[in-house]
């Protein structure tokens, strides 16, 4: 039985992996370094914000320290909070598929970013009251690909309901390898959505869908109960 579903945040719910990338490129600009487009989708999407200076900051000739990479992350999560104040970035149908899960399942979201940029989106479309819980990149010392921002969302999910939920019994919906790495490792079913990534860079999906509007409960129930062909081939994606 479908017990929840976890939700990634960037490139699921919210279109801001464009804003997020755009705050990247003008910190390091101000550092002397230029970062582009591909080189940010490629490389560093997958990483919350400490994780992708860190590693940019290894590569330097002269390895930034923890305490620049951490002074960065601020500079950088303040030029994204100016980025996004007053732009709508939910992608379409997504607030539609949030409330209409929540009214079935308890949900909560998985994410890289900070906790404070998910909630100013979710509270400017009056949807922070349909997640039961919310993990994002300060809420936990590791960030995907490994399993521990899946775990932490399992663990205050059950906490909130009351009871064990098993992780067998829940869906992630993600749209990185790196996102679908981290919740297959927890043990979670999951659903690639191909709004950042082609379906074919998504092979260890169980199931890949073309955008978040087209997530369908009774395709999800089915994946959960084995009835669902555990297979990203989707041709409308």
């Amino acid at each position: 039985m479908l017990r929840a579903i976890i939700f990634d945040f960037d490139g699921v719910i919210a279109d801001s992996e464009p804003l997020h990338f755009a705050s990247f490129r003008d910190v390091l600009a101000e550092e002397g370094i230029a970062l582009s487009e591909a080189q940010y989708y490629a490389r560093y999407l997958g990483f919350d914000d400490v994780g992708a200076l860190a590693s940019i900051g290894a590569a330097q000739p002269e390895p930034w320290s923890s305490a620049r990479v951490t002074a960065l992350a601020a500079r950088k999560a303040a030029r994204f909070e100016a980025l996004q104040r007053d732009v709508a970035v939910l992608f379409p149908g997504a607030a539609e598929i949030i409330r209409r899960t929540a009214a079935e399942v308890p949900i909560a979201i998985a994410s890289g970013a900070l906790r404070a940029e998910i909630e100013r989106v979710l509270d400017s479309a009056g949807l922070a009251s349909c997640f039961t819980a919310i993990v994002g990149a300060d809420d936990r010392p590791l960030s995907k690909p490994a399993p521990d921002p899946y775990l932490h969302a399992m663990a205050r999910l059950s906490a909130a309901v009351g009871e064990s939920i098993p992780a067998s019994s829940c869906v992630a919906v993600e749209d990185s390898v790196w996102g679908l790495e981290s919740a297959r490792a927890a043990g979670l079913h999951t659903v690639a959505v191909a709004q950042t990534y082609a379906k074919t860079e998504l092979p260890v999906a169980d199931l890949v869908i073309p955008s978040i509007a087209a997530l369908d409960l009774d395709v999800l129930r089915a994946l959960v109960s084995g009835q669902a062909a555990q297979s990203p081939a989707d041709p409308n994606c």
